[in-house]
């Protein structure tokens, strides 16, 4: 994963746009029903799934922060639950890390924005 994958990965949606010379929606449409069908139907025994939900600390993750976790889902009561103890190596903490400082940045700037507009 430290090579060139991660790149790829960030610039799919152009490289959709320019193979197919169409946009990458359809690409989201499909995440987001796949998304939505295991909301709702819920993960199967074993398995787990990426999705983005508040932290309640998990990973180093600051409570509260909105982030992209490992989380289960009971199909019957549609509730999540991080994951917990995944082994991370050195690399993937510091993705983590990354990613955690710039969806605090994002979150800053617009809570700054919401008092500029006095909500």
């Amino acid at each position: 994963l430290q090579g060139p994958f991660i790149s790829t990965i960030q610039k799919r949606g152009a490289v959709i746009i320019q193979k197919r010379k169409l946009s990458s929606a359809m690409s989201a449409a499909k995440a987001a029903c796949d998304h939505i069908h295991d909301w709702h139907f819920g993960t199967k025994p074993g398995e787990w799934v990426s999705m983005a939900v508040p932290s309640d600390g998990s990973y180093g993750v600051p409570a509260g922060l909105i982030f992209s976790f490992p989380v289960t889902i009971d199909g019957a009561t549609k509730e999540w639950k991080i994951v917990k103890d995944l082994q991370l190596d050195d690399f993937a903490k510091s993705k983590i890390a990354v990613t955690q400082k710039e969806l605090e940045e994002e979150r800053d700037e617009a809570l700054k924005a919401c008092e500029a507009a006095n909500m």
